[in-house]
């Protein structure tokens, strides 16, 4: 139960702040790209790794510090950083054939399956 607690309050706080970050993306320009997603996914990737490897060298890579932090808050800021946590975990192993595989999988799936759900909802 604790760690579900942790994992919610640190959630809550990355998908404030990930809603922050998009607004000032967007009062910088409107433009096609999608700036603010790009820089959530990138900037949260970069403090997922940032949080894992400090907390590891520092010894304090316990469970709830991991559940506040880096399931919490970064996946709550951005799901991307799980993803590319696995990925270089998988990359860190040698598994460079599966990290192959989940990645193109996990891109290609991703994308097909928010076209497939938009074209079940679209009028």
């Amino acid at each position: 139960m604790k760690e579900l607690l942790l994992i919610g309050l640190g959630g809550g706080a990355g998908s404030v702040l990930r809603y922050l970050v998009s607004r000032a993306t967007a009062r910088a320009g409107t433009l096609a790209f999608p700036v603010a997603t790009l820089a959530v996914n990138v900037l949260g990737c970069f403090l997922t790794g940032v949080l894992v490897g400090a907390l590891l060298r520092a010894g304090w890579m316990g469970a709830p510090q991991k559940a506040l932090l880096v399931t919490g808050f970064c996946g709550g800021f951005t799901t991307f950083s799980a993803f590319s946590l696995e990925s270089v975990q998988l990359y860190t192993a040698g598994s460079y054939a599966m990290l192959a595989v989940y990645v193109a999988a996990s891109v290609v799936a991703g994308f097909a399956s928010v076209l497939a759900g938009m074209a079940l909802t679209s009028p």
